[in-house]
């Protein structure tokens, strides 16, 4: 140890042991720490001019430190003066009791050490900058975080560290009373969001467009919310309504065509009629005429007149049947293209059904298919197993090799799934990597035996990364449906069956109890 460090530990001691701080005793417990022998005693003289003024020293160390131990500090500095140890010792002893002895920091007796200053840090950075970003919608929560922040880089002493915990409870406290109160504000917002769903479902025809997009969204705000869901179901529904908003204006264009040649078609009925009511005019004036004749030239007139006329009116009338046949052919074509486009439409709203990334059914499309199977299975008493696949070690091609490489092999999964199974078998995405195959008409074991065909496959179709070849396994749990039993039932069972094949070892097929 070095004499400063010796000096600052004989000081302790002395305050510890409740000894006066003597020149003849900081000597003693000097020596005693570093080690010198007792010297013998001596005859008695006067104090010791350096261990006074190390003791002065220390006394106005301690009256320019800040807070509550610059008081000891000017205490010590008139004992000192007036070598008035007793008093010295008197304050050095309080000191110890107030502040050593309870663990509390003392600025003046060095600096703070390293792990109490990153402390001090953190809690100030958190305060100042993630406390108060989170509570950015209250401007008084908000600076009172950012000010407890400043306060805890520069608190001394005990009074301003107790100062600083009741604020920073108050404002635990006000954060507690603010969460509960954006959780209540959140679930009467999704109650009226559900209110205001029934309520245009019960609107909308069983074959509306819009009837999709709100079941998606029903099904989504159920809970517990999930930002991942939520955000594919955002992409996907933009990308329909986008689609839809197209075919849309598409409809209604072949509409007001429809409309305009069926006002077409009216107007060439009227001037057909109109020619007509003037033809029969013609012959009432030509009847009237031949009455009227005196000899047969002025009757040969009138007749070819009618002759004329007639021919034109025989004319006229071939005119206005091609004009009637090209119109309604027009009309029958135009309705065609309405059926067509509204076909279209009704098709984007069943694209919510699809995982945006596979291609795949997402859990609304796997619903609607697993209760029409089931009950057809039902009605036919035929087999029905699912299968739940989880690919192995994913997170760790995802962290090596980034989610574009994730994303990639759960396409490649699905595709060589596709061209293994039957049409007749469906895959849905039920999770992150995980997902449910419908296998209908299927009994446990063939299943069984499907899924471990589609292990081979792709054991034998590498999934390629930048030209790199990598294996990609799945483990998989398979499950017979029971009679009349329920989805979340039967997948339980599955999920149980695919851990087991997880835990045995990966790249497994396990039967389902």
């Amino acid at each position: 140890m070095n004499p400063a460090d010796i000096a600052r530990e004989a000081f302790r001691r002395l305050a510890t042991r409740r000894i006066a701080p003597t020149p003849d005793a900081y000597r003693a417990i000097y020596d005693e720490i570093a080690g010198v022998p007792p010297a013998p005693p001596a005859p008695p003289s006067a104090p010791d001019a350096g261990a006074l003024e190390v003791l002065a020293g220390f006394a106005r160390r301690m009256a320019e430190t800040p807070g509550e131990l610059s008081e000891y500090g000017r205490r010590m500095v008139r004992a000192a003066k007036a070598e008035d140890w007793t008093g010295y010792t008197q304050a050095l002893g309080q000191m110890a009791d107030r502040h050593l002895r309870r663990n509390t920091p003392v600025m003046a007796l060095g600096d703070e050490e390293p792990d109490t200053v990153l402390l001090r840090e953190m809690l100030a950075r958190t305060l100042s900058f993630a406390c108060a970003s989170l509570l950015s919608g209250d401007k008084e929560l908000s600076a009172e975080a950012e000010a407890l922040g400043a306060a805890v880089k520069t608190a001394v002493g005990e009074a301003e560290l107790q100062e600083i915990a009741a604020r920073l409870k108050q404002l635990c406290f006000q954060i507690e009373l603010r969460k509960d109160d954006g959780a209540e504000q959140q679930e009467l917002l999704l109650r009226l969001f559900r209110l205001l769903l029934d309520n245009i479902e019960g609107l909308l025809d069983d074959d509306n467009y819009m009837r999709g997009q709100v079941l998606v969204v029903q099904e989504l705000i159920k809970g517990p919310l999930d930002t991942r869901a939520l955000e594919d179901a955002t992409r996907s529904l933009k990308d329909v309504i986008i689609k839809q908003g197209h075919l849309k204006h598409g409809i209604d264009d072949v509409r007001a065509t429809m409309k305009n040649m069926m006002m077409t078609f009216i107007d060439r009925l009227g001037s057909a009629a109109a020619a007509t009511s003037d033809y029969h005019a013609k012959l009432g004036g030509f009847s009237e005429r031949i009455g009227n004749a005196t000899d047969v030239n002025e009757i040969n007139g009138v007749l070819d007149e009618v002759l004329r006329e007639m021919r034109n009116a025989q004319d006229e009338a071939l005119a206005s049947r091609d004009r009637m046949v090209s119109a309604h052919k027009e009309v029958q074509e135009a309705e065609q293209r309405i059926r067509e486009l509204e076909a279209e439409l009704q098709h984007m709203s069943e694209l919510v059904r699809e995982d945006q990334l596979t291609g795949s059914l997402n859990r609304r499309g796997l619903d609607d298919v697993f209760e029409r199977e089931s009950a057809r299975a039902d009605r036919r008493k035929t087999p029905l197993c699912v299968a739940l696949l989880d690919l192995d070690n994913f997170k760790r091609l995802n962290d090596t090799y980034g989610h574009m490489a994730g994303d990639a092999a759960l396409k490649h999964l699905v595709k060589v799934v596709r061209d293994t199974l039957r049409a007749v078998d469906v895959i849905a995405r039920f999770g992150g990597e995980e997902f449910l195959i419908l296998l209908p008409e299927t009994s446990v074991d063939a299943a069984a035996a499907a899924m471990v065909r589609v292990q081979r496959e792709l054991t034998r179709h590498f999934f390629l990364h930048d030209n790199e070849k990598m294996l990609i396994t799945f483990s998989c749990g398979v499950a017979l449906r029971l009679p009349n039993e329920e989805q979340a039932s039967l997948m339980a069972r599955a999920d149980k069956a695919m851990y087991q094949a997880k835990n045995s070892g990966k790249n497994r097929v396990v039967i389902a109890d």
